[in-house]
């Protein structure tokens, strides 16, 4: 294993959404418009609000050997999977079963439940998650197609 766990910190915010946008650029663009894209990921995000979830969630990061982060997932107490991301240079290495394996082990509820991606179900399924229902989003006044998935425990 290339890298390593850790909890968030405040300082990881700036990293963290630059990797958040560029994954969604560059990963779920083989799933997703250039409009879609855009509008899910366009660059201005609410920093105060970003960091004030990742403290209120359980927010795990993966970090490689250089110290770069190269993946995140956070966990609300509600049993909500917020986010899951992992740099696009880092994918298929483990990181996101890593942080997910981590997440739910911590996690003590009956269920998880997540909004996952078109690009995300796959893993989602593969790990025992069920799709509830299909569901459009709109962001910015733009449709995005995700799945309401959850697994039980």
């Amino acid at each position: 294993m290339n890298f390593q766990l850790r909890e968030y910190r405040s300082t990881d915010l700036t990293e963290l959404t630059q990797l958040f946008y560029q994954t969604v650029h560059q990963v779920n663009c083989r799933d997703y418009s250039v409009d879609q894209l855009n509008a899910w990921a366009d660059g201005q995000l609410d920093l105060p609000a970003w960091n004030a979830s990742f403290l209120d969630h359980e927010t795990i990061v993966a970090v490689n050997l250089t110290g770069q982060l190269v993946g995140f997932g956070d966990l609300a107490a509600t049993g909500y999977l917020d986010r899951l991301y992992v740099h696009a240079a880092y994918q298929h290495q483990g990181i996101a079963t890593t942080i997910c394996d981590r997440l739910e082990h911590d996690y003590s509820g009956p269920a998880i439940t997540t909004a996952a991606s078109i690009t995300a179900r796959p893993f989602f399924q593969q790990r025992g998650y069920q799709i509830q229902r299909q569901q459009q989003v709109i962001r910015h006044g733009v449709a995005l197609t995700n799945f309401v998935m959850v697994k039980y425990f």
